[in-house]
């Protein structure tokens, strides 16, 4: 018990706040959307605005940078996302090959640049 109460009772925390409520939210939401048609324009419409939510978050991380990214040059954090939609792209539309790419741009220009 004294475990909990000295290192690990930031990540028993977390867990319990953050992971837990939020995975109750989604269990329902699968249970509610079991009988679905993917097809539907209102999904279609849900798709839509998410995809444009996170474009909006991606856009608002990139040119306003926060904490240490903002040490990085705009242009160097625009070629990492320009890299990262081209190797999303090239690599038959994977997400992990777009996310890859784009760090190997940012991470390696940081490092030329000596930041």
């Amino acid at each position: 018990m004294t475990a909990i109460t000295g290192e690990l009772w930031p990540y028993v925390l977390l867990v319990l706040v953050g992971f837990v409520p939020n995975e109750i939210w989604r269990w329902l939401g699968l249970i509610a959307a079991r009988g679905l048609d993917e097809g539907s324009e209102i999904l279609v419409w849900v798709r839509t605005v998410a995809t444009a939510i996170l474009a909006g978050v991606i856009a608002k991380l990139t040119i306003f940078a926060p904490g240490a990214l903002a040490s990085i040059p705009l242009s160097l954090r625009l070629a990492a996302a320009a890299a990262g939609f081209l190797g999303f792209l090239l690599i038959r539309r994977s997400v992990f090959a777009g996310v890859v790419a784009g760090e190997i741009v940012l991470v390696g220009g940081a490092f030329m640049l000596g930041r």
